[in-house]
C-alpha cells in the first residue's frame, strides 16, 4: 500500500505504534463508512487507505495510529466483530510508523495488451525488479479496445527501465510506455501528429495517383525513396508530376475516400474535451489536411499544397515542402503559437519522415511503425486503435466515457 506524499513530511507516526487494518470481501455500499464509525470509537489518527474493488470484491486497507483511550486488543475485537457482522473478513497488523519511503527515480509504466497474458504481465514484473525498479502500485486504465494497465514504479532511473523493457516487450509482442512521473505528466497540452498510416489508414498520394491510373509508378518512385536513392523531396516532386492533368474535382473524390483510423476520433474529441490543442503535419497534401481540420476540430495542419490551375492539377507543389525536417519545424511553431512548452508536447507518427518531430516532442509515440521508427521514438504503440496513445498520456477509459457524457 503507498502512502500519499505530504508537502510537509510529517514526524509524528514516523516510531509510533501503527495498526494495519485489512477487510476483505463482498462489496457493497457503506463498507468504508462503517470500518471508519467502528475506528473512530478508539479515537485513533487516520495515516494512509488505499481500497480496490475487482469483479464486486472489496480490499480495504486503513493504516491507523494505536488507541491511546484504550487497548489494541479492543479495537482488534471490536473491528473483528463489526466485519462478522457483515460477512467480510478483517486482518489486523501491529507495526511501527508509516510505509518506508519511496525510491527515487519514479516512472509510470504502462502496458497494453490484446490480449495481456500472465506470461506477459510476470515478464514486465521481473524485469522492472531487475532493474532496481521496485511497483509501488499497478491499476487499470483500460479493459476495451484493449487491456491496459499502469504500474507506478520507484527506484530506478526512467532511461534504464524503459530500455529494459522495451526489448522485453520486443520479445513479448506488447506494448509498453514508460515516462517519468511527474505533474509535467498532466500538463502536456498539445499533441501533433502525423495523418497517412496515422491519423488516417490511407496513403494520401495513392488516392490521388488510382484517379490517375498511375498506382504502379508512384509506387515505384516510393520503393526508390526507401531504398535511399530520392530524397524525401525529390520523391515528392516525382509522384506529384504523375498527377498532372488530373481535374481538380479529383480533390473531392479524394477527401470521401480518405478512412480514418479506429478511434481517431474519440482521441482528438477527448483530448479537446481534455484542453489539449490537437495538429496535424503530413507530407501528403493541404486539400485533405484542411478538410481534416474543420471536419475534426484541429487547432494546427500543415502539408503540402498541389497546385491546382484552370480547374487541372499542374503536377506541381507550391509553397513550404513538409518533409522530415519540416515536421519538426511546424512542431515548434505549433507550440510557440499555442504557448506550450517543446517538453510538454507529444508527437505522434509512424515512417522515418517522422523521426525528427518524435525526437523533438516531449514525449515520441511510433504508431504502427516501422523497426527503425520503433526502435528511435520514446514508446510504441502496435495496436491498430489510435485512442490507445490516451492510456500513455494516463487518462483512463473511464474518463473518456465520462468526457463523453458530459457532452452529450
Amino acid at each position: 500500500m503507498s502512502a500519499p506524499e505530504p508537502s510537509q513530511p510529517s514526524q509524528s507516526t514516523d516510531a509510533a505504534p501503527t495498526l494495519l487494518v485489512k477487510i476483505f470481501g463482498k462489496d457493497r455500499p457503506g463498507i468504508t463508512a462503517g470500518l471508519f464509525d467502528t475506528l473512530a470509537a478508539f479515537s485513533v489518527d487516520v495515516v494512509d487507505i488505499e481500497q480496490v474493488v475487482t469483479r464486486g470484491r472489496i480490499v480495504l486497507c486503513a493504516l491507523v495510529t494505536e488507541p491511546t483511550v484504550t487497548t489494541a486488543g479492543e479495537l482488534r475485537a471490536t473491528v473483528h466483530s463489526w466485519a462478522d457482522s457483515l460477512r467480510l473478513q478483517a486482518e489486523i497488523i501491529s507495526g511501527t510508523g508509516d510505509n518506508r519511503p519511496r525510491g527515487s527515480g519514479r516512472s509510470h509504466v504502462t502496458v497494453l495488451g490484446h490480449p495481456l497474458t500472465a506470461e506477459s504481465t510476470a515478464a514486465i514484473a521481473a524485469t522492472i525488479t531487475g532493474t532496481g525498479g521496485n511497483i509501488d502500485r499497478i491499476f487499470r486504465l483500460a479493459k476495451y479496445p484493449v487491456t491496459a494497465v499502469e504500474f507506478a514504479v520507484s527506484g530506478t532511473e526512467t532511461e534504464a527501465l524503459r530500455t529494459a523493457l522495451a526489448l522485453e516487450a520486443a520479445e513479448l509482442g506488447i506494448d509498453v510506455a514508460v515516462v517519468s512521473a511527474g505533474l509535467h505528466r498532466r500538463a502536456q497540452r498539445l499533441v501533433v501528429m502525423d495523418v497517412d498510416s496515422t491519423l488516417i489508414q490511407d496513403e494520401v498520394i495513392e488516392l490521388f495517383a488510382a484517379h490517375a491510373g498511375c498506382e504502379d509508378k508512384v509506387a515505384e518512385v516510393t520503393a526508390q525513396a526507401m531504398r535511399g536513392e530520392l530524397d524525401f523531396e525529390q520523391s515528392l516532386h516525382a509522384r506529384v508530376a504523375l498527377l498532372a492533368g488530373l481535374d481538380a474535382d479529383v480533390v473531392d473524390k479524394v477527401r470521401q475516400e480518405v478512412r480514418l483510423t479506429p478511434g481517431a476520433r474519440t482521441l482528438i474529441r477527448t483530448l479537446k474535451r481534455l484542453g489539449y490543442q490537437v495538429g496535424v503535419v503530413s507530407g501528403g497534401f493541404t486539400q485533405v489536411t484542411d478538410d481534416l481540420k474543420e471536419r475534426l476540430g484541429l487547432d494546427f495542419a500543415s502539408a503540402n499544397t498541389l497546385e491546382i490551375v484552370d480547374g487541372k492539377l499542374t503536377g506541381r507543389v507550391v509553397g513550404e515542402i513538409v518533409d522530415r525536417a519540416g515536421k519538426a519545424r511546424l512542431l515548434r511553431r505549433f507550440a510557440a503559437e499555442a504557448g506550450v512548452p517543446l517538453a510538454q508536447t507529444v508527437a505522434i507518427g509512424d515512417g522515418a519522415n517522422d523521426l525528427d518531430m518524435l525526437n523533438a516532442a516531449g514525449l515520441g509515440v511510433a504508431f504502427n511503425a516501422k523497426p527503425v521508427v520503433r526502435k528511435a521514438a520514446d514508446t510504441a504503440v502496435n495496436v491498430p486503435f489510435l485512442d490507445t496513445v490516451l492510456y500513455l498520456l494516463g487518462i483512463t477509459r473511464e474518463e473518456v466515457e465520462a468526457a463523453d457524457g458530459l457532452a452529450e
